[in-house]
């Protein structure tokens, strides 16, 4: 990424040499959840600050796809975002307030795995239940409402299953249903998966008392109480 930004603005190659990124990360690696997307858009606009430029998304998200798959985490808003070639791009209104209790898993599958598994056609085959998704993503960000955007989560996590099948994702799905959460996420090219909730409705030890009696733990043995947040890259 430092070298592709210095051809952009046309600088010497060889200031590349002069110039250190160190990375520090708490974000799983090879789990699903845009760890290569988050270190190379870093690198980009760290990269652009020192030397006294700056990045908007679009140029951004054309930058990264140059040289992977990308997650449209690049972007502050929620956006559909073509994650080949940048040439969708379509943000929402502002997103509901939510939580996820955050189901990680032990295994591991590279990006670039996942993108030599032969797919399209089955991509196409959940073609209507991904444009339903779309819509209520849309809706659940005008109206803010969370049961929209889990609605449209679980319908695409449902589509998921026919590319990248999670463990035990009926049981996932009926304890959506018996705890009355908003829906479930999952990694679609990776191992994690979200519940979608609300930490001060949803009795958050219960759920956990519950994925231990459905031994769904045995697949996800560690859970994370986190607060959906905007995207985008911040300088520190």
């Amino acid at each position: 990424m430092v070298n592709r930004l210095l051809e952009y603005w046309r600088y010497p190659a060889q200031w590349s040499q002069e110039i250190r990124i160190a990375v520090h990360s708490t974000i799983p690696v090879a789990k699903g959840m845009a760890s290569s997307t988050a270190d190379i858009a870093a690198t980009a606009v760290a990269t652009a600050h020192h030397l006294g430029h700056t990045l908007d998304e679009p140029t951004l998200a054309h930058l990264c796809v140059s040289l992977e798959p990308t997650d449209s985490t690049i972007f502050r808003q929620l956006t559909l975002f073509d994650h080949n070639d940048a040439s969708t791009q379509i943000a929402c209104e502002a997103q509901p307030q939510l939580d996820l209790l955050v189901l990680e898993s032990p295994i591991t599958l590279r990006t670039a795995d996942y993108h030599r598994i032969l797919r399209l056609e089955r991509l196409h085959a959940g073609a209507a239940m991904l444009q339903q998704a779309w819509e209520r993503v849309q809706e659940a960000c005008i109206t803010q409402n969370p049961r929209r955007m889990g609605e449209a989560a679980t319908l695409s996590a449902i589509a998921s299953q026919q590319l990248l099948p999670k463990p035990g994702f009926d049981a996932l799905l009926a304890l959506v249903e018996t705890c009355d959460l908003y829906g479930l996420n999952v990694a679609h090219s990776g191992s994690v998966v979200g519940l979608m909730l609300d930490r001060q409705r949803h009795d958050v030890d219960h759920i956990k008392w519950e994925l231990a009696q459905r031994k769904l733990t045995e697949h996800w043995p560690d859970q994370h109480l986190l607060k959906m947040v905007t995207g985008g890259v911040e300088l520190q």
